[in-house]
């Protein structure tokens, strides 16, 4: 694990100290830190004009508050979130995250990681992220709908094709994509297609945008098996979480040759050694909306399922781990047991999905690993595509969209490694990513000047 360089260190001090109280923050900023240590050796000119400084800044934060009504009549209070980072390469672009668990803190976090998997893909799309501590778990469709209306009644006037451009994250699907894109286009009379992504196809939303981020980690996870000359084929895999990233991450592995013989859910896993049935799982989760545990009782005896705290996901034996689930999910322990346990490679579906000790144990024991901010930028990669054909009154087929997101994640791939042997730790993947992703923007923030 690389240590902070002596001339970093106070960079990383201020960080903590203006933003006391944002640990997920820190911990994002404090791994990108470690990593340019090398950066400035080479480039002592990225100290100059406070270009790190200002990286680790953002350009605004939105707070503000949402008023609504349930179905009872009575009023509630949430507090949204709108976190524009850096505009360096294009608008911002990221996600909305309506999860309870949503603080500040966590939405610099994800911004500051969008930063630079958004500079990975090379499209022209600046970084930045935004959420609600709403929980959208046993709301009816009508207060999904009224919250999502007076969620956009305050944000639409940071919004813009050209300014900010929101998607999807945890909690917000296409459902409420497209209550958020029908206040916006009531609230400011234009049809902006481009100014939200993850929308339905019917009304200018992208084919492959639901399957590009586990498919997009699936390529990449796969790129980096081709440079130890294998592949997923008769590889037992397995993958954390049980919703969109992890079903479509199921389906690829599986399209790949690879057995997926574990996944999970907040209350538990389940373990499937025949492969999990990716047509009941997504029948359970994404239609039925049930616990995994239905899945081992409608699987039959073969089927086990372990209830939280019991044990972890990460405990089955397998080749691949492909965490997709949510931040810190994977730690040491658990690191350790993979490792024990003879894992070869992670690619981490999530953001920021494994702890800074099990990231070093997996790193020291010479296992491939993607970082989230490379591997799992394919959603976005798609996102922006999906602003593409917006702008350019198109569409194009599932086919020819699979083929760029996968031309895209090699192209993320391959950018990683290069960068990794340029700065001397060959197959050192968050190095490289972090580098790589770092560069892109300060290069741009420095040509445009002190702004």
């Amino acid at each position: 694990m690389n240590h902070i360089d002596e001339k970093l260190q106070p960079i990383l001090a201020e960080v903590m100290r203006r933003n006391a109280g944002e640990p997920e923050f820190h911990q994002a900023v404090h791994e990108v830190l470690e990593s340019l240590g090398r950066v400035v050796a080479k480039h002592p000119d990225y100290l100059e004009q406070a270009l790190i400084e200002r990286i680790c800044e953002p350009e605004r934060q939105i707070i503000f508050r949402i008023p609504w009504v349930d179905d009872e009549g009575k009023v509630q209070i949430n507090r949204g979130f709108r976190v524009q980072f850096n505009s360096a390469l294009g608008p911002y672009k990221g996600g909305m995250r309506f999860h309870p668990s949503v603080n500040l803190g966590i939405i610099k976090f994800l911004g500051f990681e969008q930063i630079f998997k958004n500079a990975l893909t090379g499209l022209p799309i600046g970084g930045g992220k935004g959420g609600t501590d709403f929980d959208p778990k046993g709301k009816s469709d009508g207060e999904i709908m009224r919250f999502c209306q007076s969620l956009m009644t305050e944000l639409h006037r940071h919004l813009g094709e050209q300014t900010d451009v929101p998607a999807g994250d945890i909690g917000v699907g296409g459902r409420e994509i497209g209550y958020l894109f029908g206040q916006y286009k009531r609230l400011t009379n234009r049809y902006e297609a481009g100014v939200l992504t993850g929308k339905a196809i019917a009304y200018g939303g992208s084919r492959a945008r639901t399957e590009a981020t586990g498919f997009g980690n699936t390529y990449f996870t796969k790129a980096m098996l081709e440079t130890r000359n294998t592949g997923f084929d008769g590889k037992r895999v397995v993958v954390s979480g049980a919703g969109n990233v992890a079903i479509h991450t199921i389906e690829k592995v599986q399209s790949f040759g690879g057995k997926v013989i574990a996944c999970s859910d907040s209350s538990g896993y389940v373990i499937d050694e025949a492969g999990i049935d990716l047509e009941l799982l997504q029948e359970i989760k994404t239609v039925r909306r049930e616990r995994i545990s239905e899945y081992a009782k409608r699987r039959g005896e073969d089927v086990h399922f372990v209830p939280v705290g019991k044990g972890s996901v990460w405990d089955v034996p397998c080749d691949v781990a492909m965490p997709s689930a949510t931040q810190n999910e994977l730690s040491g322990k658990d690191a350790k047991a993979l490792v024990k346990n003879g894992v070869q490679a992670v690619g981490e579906g999530a953001n920021m999905p494994c702890t800074p000790e099990a990231i070093r144990i997996l790193r020291e024991a010479g296992v491939l690993f993607g970082p989230g901010k490379a591997a799992n930028a394919g959603g976005v990669a798609t996102s922006a595509l999906e602003m593409q054909q917006n702008a350019s009154r198109d569409r194009w087929s599932f086919a020819q969209t699979e083929e760029r997101l996968a031309q895209i994640m090699q192209s993320i791939h391959d950018r990683c490694a290069e960068t990794a042997d340029e700065y001397g730790t060959p197959g050192d993947y968050v190095l490289g990513a972090n580098i790589a992703g770092f560069v892109r923007v300060a290069e741009s923030m420095r040509m445009l000047g002190v702004i």
